[in-house]
């Protein structure tokens, strides 16, 4: 079998092990890198594509998912990102199904596993990269770079940029398409197995890595990449062609191409397989997708915004430097590195021009190499090494379509292995040099220690949205969208004071940053701060006129200045452009009863109940209205119309309670009061009321009893305490009369 020279490992001064102890080593250390994310929570987009994406419940078909994007929207859609990733859904709503809701804990540790069974599988992969493809007598393929391997696959095991992947659950999306990558490129060397009649190779491997590659390609859009680098390895490993004499014989239009080993052992033919595997798979993917392009918008990537055709160059090749130097030292990790981030580059002036030099002064010197050398080994590893560093990197370039982000240390999981493999052959290079060989070998083992700790801190800091948050604040200061999520976050915990701050420098760094000018003005309105409020808002909608929360927000606001007119026009506004706007008519319906236009109010809140069954407060609005109008028999229907849909719901008893009891049915009222007390005991009114029934009914020990339980309560509530001495009054006169 064709294979490369076995002189690697003569060269590199590292410990051997054999190859199960050294797969149990790369497993055990992976392990330890990412073991304390297992309990962390859902956190940043795990929110979107699994907590709020409906494909992952029971209820919905699961032929859905091969029409949804990976966020639950129909790739139809105007506002779908085309990310179509069904397989990697498809085991998320397994994860849901097993545990029994949302519980972060199972999706976390199937990342972990996924992650540890990636790195062991490098050890092969590495082997067959780095030491060649050979295999034995009986049919074993064999290991010739074992000490190589066993360094490349530790360095991929501990590499800090994989947290975001492992730690992150949304990042089970490259770790399944890892894996299918990996699995089809295994798949692909199996076809070259030996058998008794001599060099061959097998259809069926080659169409099995094919169909692997379309599964990867189903977790995540890179995984399709496999099929070129098998190609490309099929070339430089299996057949060995020299890519530069290929070029020169192109050049000259030699007819002796064959010779050079374009139709050697049936390259033409598997290339031929894999070209059109890819290209059905390509056809399949368009078809289901359709042509649209994807909803980015210019915060997502402003580089691709840019009118001139300069700025998106210059601005793409930094951003190629920057995902390089991730590679080289990641020390400074962010969830994020959108919005203000980066700035752009705008002239050659700019001093982040250097980072741009230094990336194409190491690729061009590395690509000399590996075209130019004489040695052949080291063409074949550099060209592999180059090969798997780019090619798997192409998708998320913006080369071939626009992209929804600046930097995303996710999209460089499968790209760290060509990293991994330069990285093994410098050290090999430099052990050659060196006297001192131990000494190079414990500062290797120094750097996998340091990223080993650097893992398990950044795996810790994605256990919290806080953690997360906070760590980025310090990589990317400028970034709106690192302050407005710090904002979210203190916002949700009650902390209000200090998520004003964080808005508040978000919507400065960004100041067409509408989501945050949204919740800053959510937040003022609840502070009563109605005029700043009002002007956010207002901004906001100017802004991005079809931002419906922002218009009912809005809404919300004028009807607090009562503005009702507006307020209303505000309402409108938001439903055209959400249709489907359950909260919105909730708020349309509270405006209309403050208006007394009872019959629009209970039709708002009608539709919201529509929209969504189980909205408790528009069914309790028209469940209160209609008492008040008394309308009791309707207020009884609704009542009873609600609670069948959301039967536990303790607001929905008291007020049906008090209808009935409004009815003279107090056996049924009593009942619900009592159902209603128990789900949440400390509520004063749900006492005060069930002792006026008491009250009523003529039990006025029971109520005397539930009229002083109410006033410990809330010793302040309205009406309880008059009817609480009407009752002692009334009990006292009954004693007297007693005595008599």
């Amino acid at each position: 079998m064709a294979q490369m020279e076995p002189n690697l490992d003569h060269d590199v001064s590292w410990f051997f092990l054999p190859s199960y102890w050294a797969k149990m080593v790369v497993a055990l250390i992976s392990f330890l890198c990412f073991a304390n994310s297992y309990d962390g929570d859902f956190v940043f987009d795990d929110s979107e594509a699994i907590i709020n994406n409906k494909d992952l419940r029971a209820e919905t078909p699961l032929g859905d998912l091969w029409y949804h994007d990976f966020w639950g929207s129909k790739l139809s859609s105007n506002t779908s990102h085309k990310s179509y990733r069904p397989l990697t859904v498809l085991t998320f709503r397994i994860n849901y199904l097993f545990a029994g809701g949302f519980y972060p804990v199972g999706f976390h540790v199937i990342n972990i596993i996924l992650h540890c069974t990636i790195s062991v599988l490098m050890v092969d992969v590495f082997s067959i990269l780095l030491g060649g493809l050979q295999f034995s007598n009986k049919g074993r393929r064999l290991n010739l770079a074992p000490k190589s391997s066993l360094l490349a696959a530790l360095l991929f095991a501990v590499h800090p940029v994989h947290t975001e992947c492992v730690a992150g659950i949304v990042g089970r999306a490259d770790l399944l398409c890892a894996l299918f990558f990996l699995l089809s490129f295994l798949g692909y060397c199996k076809a070259f197995k030996e058998n008794k009649e001599g060099h061959t190779f097998s259809v069926f491997w080659v169409l099995v890595s094919v169909v692997l590659g379309a599964i990867a390609m189903l977790c995540k859009e890179q995984g399709i990449t496999i099929l070129g680098l098998n190609a490309v390895f099929d070339a430089l490993v299996i057949n060995k062609i020299n890519l530069l004499e290929l070029i020169r014989k192109l050049l000259y239009k030699d007819k002796s191409l064959e010779n050079a080993g374009l139709l050697r052992k049936g390259l033409l033919f598997r290339i031929t397989l894999l070209m059109c595997g890819g290209a059905g798979i390509l056809y399949i993917r368009w078809r289901i997708m359709g042509t649209g392009p994807p909803a980015f918008t210019e915060v997502d990537n402003p580089a691709s915004f840019a009118d001139s055709l300069f700025v998106r160059a210059i601005n793409y090749n930094y951003y190629y430097s920057l995902n390089a130097w991730l590679l080289l030292c990641p020390w400074w990790l962010c969830f994020d590195w959108s919005m203000g981030c980066i700035p752009l580059i705008k002239s050659v002036s700019d001093w982040r021009i250097i980072a741009l030099a230094a990336l194409w002064f190491c690729l061009i010197g590395l690509i000399c190499q590996a075209l130019c050398s004489e040695d052949s080994h080291k063409r074949r590893i550099l060209t592999l090494g180059l090969g798997f560093l780019i090619i798997p990197f192409l998708p998320a370039s913006n080369l071939f379509f626009r992209v929804g982000f600046v930097v995303a240390e996710r999209v460089i999981y499968l790209p760290s292995i060509g990293y991994c493999i330069l990285f093994t052959y410098g050290f090999s290079l430099l052990s050659k040099q060196a006297k001192k060989k131990k000494i190079l070998a414990v500062a290797v083992l120094g750097i996998l220690l340091i990223n080993v700790m650097r893992c398990a801190l950044r795996s810790s800091q994605w256990r919290s949205e806080e953690q997360l948050f906070r760590s980025a604040l310090s990589v990317c200061p400028l970034n709106a969208k690192v302050h407005y999520n710090v904002g979210k976050n203190l916002a949700d915990k009650g902390n209000q004071s200090a998520a004003i701050k964080y808005y508040r420098e978000a919507v400065r760094l960004n100041p067409k940053y509408v989501h945050a000018m949204n919740n800053l003005g959510n937040i003022l309105k609840e502070r009563n701060e109605l005029q700043e409020a009002e002007e956010l808002l207002s901004l906001a909608v100017q802004i991005q006129p079809d931002f419906a929360a922002a218009w009912m927000n809005l809404g919300i606001v004028q009807n607090s200045l009562r503005r009702f007119e507006e307020a209303e026009q505000s309402y409108w506004t938001a439903i055209k452009h959400r249709k489907k706007y359950p909260d919105c008519y909730y708020n349309l319906g509270r405006l209309y009863a403050d208006l007394n236009r009872h019959i629009d109010a209970l039709n708002a809140w009608r539709n919201a109940t529509v929209l969504k069954p189980e909205h408790s407060l528009a069914w309790n609005n028209m469940i209160i209205l209609l008492d008040n109008t008394g309308n009791l028999a309707q207020a009884e229907a609704v009542g009873r119309e609600a609670l069948e849909l959301i039967p536990n719901d303790h607001s929905l008893m008291f007020s049906l309670a008090n209808v009935l009891g409004k009815s003279q049915k107090y056996k049924e009222s009593e009942a619900l009061f009592l159902k209603a007390i128990k789900a949440n005991p400390n509520a004063a009114s749900y006492h005060g009321n069930l002792a006026v029934l008491y009250h009523r009914w003529g039990n006025l020990d029971l109520a005397k009893k539930h009229y002083e339980v109410s006033l410990k309560l809330d010793p302040m509530a309205p009406g309880t305490k008059e009817n609480y001495n009407l009752l002692r009054r009334k009990l006292e006169q009954l004693q007297k009369k007693g005595g008599a």
